[in-house]
């Protein structure tokens, strides 16, 4: 029977379900291999070609590895909580729990059928309460930690109250607020519970404080900085601005430097590395206070170059900062007020990336340089952002490309402080030996010179000192809407405490819409009598988006769990995910949080792993293929009903539409497929070139909007999931992004053919051979052993494919149908076309692919011990003919004249001299 792919892909999907045969052993003595693709979020609009990429690479990788004897662990779930799922609840009053389900079965009915080697059995959700009931638990054990820096780990609160009641707050050495007191162990005996709590709550690595955050009105809820593009909402484009508001942080920074010391030990991409690092941002300066003038107010700014000092022309204060309406004099508070509220409409990543252009306020206020004694006015600018090091920064235009444009612009002073500098240098080089000039007491001193004594003078008078200082926040962890985590706490006393660990799950409770309240509360303030013991109000924000994706890794090692969010022995035995396969576009949300998370569940002993993911992978973008078509205009530049070929519109004036690229094939418009598709051309005049409409093309981002979409479904259905994972590998290197384009999938298809035909007659019998296999097919198939071993190791796919299609070619001419043969190239190829590769394993006579062993390289057989001879007769080439390398000259000509071949060349002439190069060449001449 010809290659039936339809009928043999359902057949072994089933045969998978059924008996659960990628279903990882709990306990096992194989070795363990941990393969993880970042789950997806289960959108209405399902998979199209390019989700597939990164699971199909990691799926042949996990098929590989069983094939080398590993017990695989490769799941998969759904990121199931969202703003899409609540935005579509806001607009149709459809709870999304609904419609988050109705996506998920789209979803499972995908991966289904492109036949990936997951372990369902360990399913997650994040929306599913037995899963949030232990992301809140560990949102409990982050609020009662605390970070000591002394051990460099995270302890429970109660070793710190300990150590107030013995010592007091002096000698604590923690991560924490700024504004933590100084008191006695008896003054701490002697606060109250809601002054003990209100203290510790400046500890705890999860806490409560009023932060500047991007608040979105129309969406009724606070978005991260990546979920905010030029001012406006990603999902909606509504306007987006900055507010403070009392929110839940995590204190993220006090990992910093583990954070960076660990990117050195993990085998991820350099770029990757690299976001990671400048985001954390760590750098050595100084600290340094500048007192208000005529007030008893110090502004604490952190500078890299305190050796530029003396070249301070002004101060700037963030636009946010708590003390701004204070220090604004009483003829600068409209011109204050005005600037704070066009502030307020930039993100603030366009507040960061817009260095060209400055803009800020006077304050009206003056404050003192504590090394110079100078007066310096005090500014307010949006560059500077309130979260970012103490919300104020010191502005030496000699030394700063932006505070130079800043000082021009409102033309405030600049200082040359070296001497080398014959113009102002924007990006000044610490290391450079020049002297300090108009720098006071370091004048004739070098760089290392100056900031040393800079340093010590500064902590000597008490203004100032050496410091260390990171670029990094701590991360926001509330979000105003519904479909999220209900976060654990409840309120007394205007105070958050925790629920007990026996009543988790909190769940969310049901309300009539969507929405915030009337009067501004979030969602959940809809929810009737919802209230902790009947009387204390519950959190009423929820978890954002990246809690339950910072450590659903470790639920899949033990997905059933209700007693513990891993089994430790599970724990122990996986240890860590090997290889995790996702989109770059996590650098600084999901991977930064994740291995924050993990190094705090290590601290408390729930892991030994200090890193969360060993190898990473970051698959490229398969991007789409627009087609277009070319409507005619008028002199007017209305459109037209006639719509002309692309290479003919040149001739006419027209504009370029998007057409539905799944009624294009080979750039080959199907007119009749447009004009239903477009009822307003159904009457279309059509100018064709050769009788076809051809289209227009161009790379764009594959999106609904462009009609580029390709669904999976109908390329399975046109030539099955086998032909789709291999030609999405077969496109170009996973790390690279390509575009899509349906037209090279045939011969993919063409290919699992020509395979299949290897392993059946011309009547299309499965017919296969046990005869011994020649030296050429055992070349053949150990060429492609080694190959694919190694391709599969590097993760260079595309390769592979490549290769697979030449062994086949080589069998096929070589007529091969040999068991011996056939067999193990079947093996070899299963982890990229698995329901092909079952079905002939079927008919071989064996069981259970999956539990093959991937067969062994032998490369003597790749040893050379024949070589084709090129054999000339009076110097014109006339045949290749097969001779044994071992063999000499004298032994070579007998054999060259006994063939038959060759004496039908010679037509009976003898031969005058035979020239003979060993492994090169026979040239007979008559």
């Amino acid at each position: 029977m010809d290659y039936q792919f339809a009928a043999i892909e359902e057949k072994w999907q089933k045969y998978w379900a059924d008996h659960q045969s990628f279903k990882a052993e709990a306990n096992s003595d194989k070795p363990k291999y941990y393969v993880l693709d970042m789950f997806p979020y289960p959108s209405g609009a399902g998979l199209h070609v390019g989700h597939p990429l990164g699971y199909i690479a990691s799926d042949i990788f996990a098929r590989y590895k069983r094939l080398k004897g590993f017990n695989v662990l490769h799941p998969m779930g759904y990121d199931s909580f969202g703003l899409p799922a609540e935005q579509y609840a806001i607009q149709t009053g459809q709870h999304p729990a609904v419609t988050t389900e109705t996506n998920i079965n789209t979803y499972r009915r995908q991966l289904d059928q492109i036949g990936f080697s997951f372990d369902w059995s360990r399913e997650v959700r994040t929306s599913e309460p037995s899963y949030y009931k232990w992301t809140q638990w560990i949102f409990m054990q982050l609020f009662n930690s605390w970070y000591n820096l002394e051990t460099d780990k995270a302890e429970s609160i109660s070793t710190l109250i300990e150590k107030f009641n013995a010592a007091g707050s002096a000698d604590i050495k923690a991560a924490c607020d700024e504004d933590t007191r100084t008191f006695l162990p008896s003054d701490w005996a002697n606060f109250s519970e809601e002054e003990k709590q209100e203290e510790l709550l400046k500890y705890r690595l999860t806490y409560l404080k009023e932060s500047t955050v991007n608040w979105c009105p129309a969406l009724g809820t606070v978005l991260a900085n990546d979920e905010v593009k030029d001012g406006f909402s990603e999902r909606g484009g509504y306007p987006v601005e900055q507010k403070k508001m009392m929110q839940w942080s995590m204190r993220i920074t006090a990992y910093a430097e583990r954070l960076l010391q660990g990117l050195d030990t993990i085998d991820w991409p350099e770029p990757m590395k690299e976001m990671q690092r400048n985001w954390i941002g760590k750098s050595s300066g100084a600290s340094v206070k500048f007192k208000v003038e005529n007030s008893d107010l110090q502004i604490e700014v952190f500078t890299t170059r305190v050796d530029t000092i003396f070249g301070v022309s002004y101060l700037v204060l963030a636009p946010e900062h708590e003390w701004v309406a204070q220090l604004t004099t009483p003829v600068q508070k409209a011109e204050i007020e005005d600037y704070i509220a066009q502030t307020k409409k930039k993100s603030e990543l366009d507040r960061m990336a817009d260095a060209k252009t400055v803009s800020g306020a006077f304050t009206g206020t003056y404050v003192i340089n504590p090394v110079s004694g100078e007066r310096v006015p005090l500014w307010i600018a949006d560059y500077v952002l309130a979260g970012y090091g103490t919300g104020a920064v010191m502005g030496v235009p000699s030394g700063d490309q932006r505070d130079w444009l800043f000082a021009t612009n409102f033309n405030l002073p600049i200082v040359q402080i070296l001497d080398s500098q014959k113009e102002i240098d924007v990006q000044a080089d610490p290391t450079k030996e020049g002297k300090y000039i108009n720098s006071g007491f370091i004048n004739g001193m070098t760089y290392k010179e100056a900031v040393a004594f800079l340093n010590q003078w500064l902590e000597d008078q008490g203004v100032g000192k050496a410091k260390i200082n990171y670029r990094q926040r701590d991360a926001i962890f509330g979000r105003q809407r519904y479909w999220g985590e209900p976060i654990p706490v409840y309120f007394k006393d205007g105070l958050p405490y925790l629920l007990k660990e026996e009543e988790l799950p909190l769940l969310l409770p049901e309300i009539d819409k969507y929405l915030p309240t009337e009067t501004g509360e979030p969602p959940l303030g809809r929810a009737e009598g919802w209230k902790y013991e009947g009387k204390y109000e519950y959190e009423l924000s929820t978890m954002p988006g990246w809690a339950g994706s910072s450590w659903y890794w470790y639920r899949y090692m033990d997905a059933q769990n209700d007693q513990v969010f891993a089994d430790p022995k599970a724990v122990d035995y996986w240890k860590d995910v090997d290889l995790y396969i996702g989109g770059s576009e996590h650098a600084t949300g999901h991977l930064l949080y994740s291995r924050f998370w993990n190094k705090f569940l290590k601290d408390l002993g729930f892991s030994k792993e200090e890193e969360p993911f060993k190898k990473l992978i970051n698959q490229g973008m398969i991007q789409g293929r627009s087609n277009f078509v070319y409507r005619v205009v008028d002199e007017e530049g209305r459109g037209t009903n006639k719509l002309v070929s692309f290479n003919l519109r040149k001739d006419y004036k027209t504009i370029a539409l998007h057409v539905d690229v799944n009624i294009v094939e080979n750039d080959v418009l199907n007119i009749e497929k447009f004009k239903v598709w477009r009822d307003e051309f159904a009457n279309a005049e059509f100018v064709l070139e050769n009788g076809k409409y051809i289209c227009g093309v161009e790379v764009e981002k594959m999106s609904k909007s462009k009609f580029n979409v390709v669904n999976p479904d109908v390329l399975i259905a046109q030539y099955g999931a086998d032909t789709l994972r291999m030609y999405e590998m077969f496109l170009g290197p996973l790390e690279q992004s390509k575009p899509w384009n349906t037209n090279g999938i045939e011969g993919v298809f063409k290919f699992l053919r020509k395979f299949w035909r290897l392993f059946h007659n011309e009547a299309w019998e499965f017919t296969v051979s046990d005869e011994a296999p020649s030296k050429a097919e055992l070349k053949s198939l150990h060429k492609i052993i080694k190959k694919v071993q190694e391709d599969i190791e590097r993760f260079s796919f595309n390769t592979s494919v490549s290769s697979f299609m030449i062994a086949v070619n080589e069998l096929t001419d070589l007529k091969c149908n040999k068991r011996a043969i056939l067999q193990e190239l079947v093996v070899v190829l299963a982890p990229y076309a698995p329901h092909i590769c079952e079905e002939l394993w079927s008919l071989l006579g064996n069981k259970d692919l999956s539990t093959a062993k991937y067969p062994v390289f032998n490369p003597e057989y790749l040893v050379e011990d024949e070589f084709a001879y090129p054999i000339s007769i009076n110097g014109k080439m006339k045949m290749n003919l097969n001779l044994s390398l071992t063999l000499e000259a004298k032994d070579a000509e007998a054999a060259v004249l006994a063939n038959e071949q060759v004496q039908g060349f010679l037509n009976g002439a003898s031969p005058k001299k035979i020239i003979f190069v060993k492994g090169k060449i026979v040239n007979i001449v008559v």
